[in-house]
């Protein structure tokens, strides 16, 4: 008899952690991947698949001086803005209203949840990570009205070529009734176009000139926020070439290893040369004995490797592939070069 109530007793018990455990299942919701480059490497990946024409592949990525974080930064009305020759500008209106809008949904757990699953369902990887300590804003996100409906954002290539923009920016002009009239361009003309009063917030990727720009006046710190820049998201930028690798880079020990073979051989390499962010990155990788820096003339006597373009991420992946040349590029717009066989509209 005291079997028979200790089997039931432990049938019972069974069932009880059963149903917890299916409630626990139940409960969960997918995460969007959230990593710090100080802390941990973000999740594996998929390996590469062959597209239909594209040769252009990645050899090498994830060191740690290929890190590529995105901030926000608001546009601060009383900046001392100037014109394309340096002149003073006055009058210049900002949609303050607007701008801190978009920046606390941009920073929403909603908003950074679609950001870091971006791109996984349609090209098998994650374009884009949230990182750790990325502020979250909780923040009520007012309707707009007549006077702060247009929002201007200025921004860099690569999260308008990798789609991430045209895919986040309708739910948040469906639900609140705005229009974010976007920019596109290098980070260093992103952000020379707010300093002209052209934007009412900026979202780029190159630290050094962001806080130039909060230095000179330019950005102020939101309501809620403690900075005025605002990072949030990050991936790594990736050296491409030829798959047949002429320069054996994908066997260097680190980046600055693989874009010295490059140097040596002379092997064909595209620039932006626009000093956008990705072009920043780029000039900090090659030998300083090199003395290659934002400037066309400091790579005048490397004309016949060196190809200072003066373009966009989409132009610069198109002209590596057709001269069988190595780039940096970010990831995100590498993938969506490639994904769509090598066409950038």
């Amino acid at each position: 008899m005291k079997h028979n109530k200790l089997t039931a007793l432990l049938l019972a018990l069974a069932m009880v952690l059963a149903l917890a455990a299916c409630s626990n299942n139940q409960g969960q919701t997918q995460q969007s991947p959230s990593a710090s480059p100080e802390t941990s490497e973000p999740m594996e990946t998929p390996a590469e698949t062959p597209a239909e024409g594209v040769d252009l592949t990645i050899l090498f990525e994830q060191d740690d001086d290929m890190l590529n974080t995105y901030s926000l930064l608001a546009v601060n009305p009383d900046a001392p803005f100037v014109d394309a020759d340096g002149n003073a500008v006055s009058d210049v209106y900002v949609n303050t209203e607007g701008a801190a809008a978009l920046i606390n949904w941009m920073l929403s757990q909603e908003a950074l949840d679609l950001a870091g699953n971006y791109g996984y369902e349609e090209y098998g990887e994650y374009l884009f990570y949230v990182l750790d300590d990325a502020p979250v804003s909780t923040a009520e996100i007012p309707a707009a009205t007549e006077d702060t409906a247009v929002i201007r954002m200025s921004t860099t290539t690569s999260v308008n070529d990798s789609g991430l923009l045209g895919y986040l920016l309708p739910f948040f002009e469906e639900e609140y009734g705005y229009t974010v009239d976007v920019t596109s361009a290098g980070t260093g003309a992103a952000i020379a176009n707010a300093t002209y009063g052209n934007a009412d917030l900026i979202l780029v990727h190159s630290k050094s000139q962001e806080e130039s720009f909060v230095a000179d006046g330019y950005s102020y710190v939101l309501d809620g926020f403690e900075a005025e820049r605002l990072p949030f998201l990050y991936n790594y930028f990736v050296l491409c070439g030829p798959s047949d690798d002429p320069a054996g880079v994908r066997d260097a020990a680190t980046v600055k290893n693989a874009f010295a073979l490059i140097a040596e051989g002379e092997y064909p390499f595209v620039s932006r040369g626009d000093a956008s962010g990705t072009h920043t990155k780029e000039i900090s990788l090659w030998p300083e004995e090199l003395g290659i820096t934002t400037e066309a003339d400091s790579v005048a006597d490397y004309a016949g490797w060196y190809n200072y373009s003066n373009a966009g991420m989409g132009v610069c992946l198109t002209m590596a592939e057709e001269m069988h040349a190595y780039i940096l590029s970010d990831k995100a717009t590498y993938l969506t070069f490639r994904a769509n066989n090598g066409v950038m509209e």
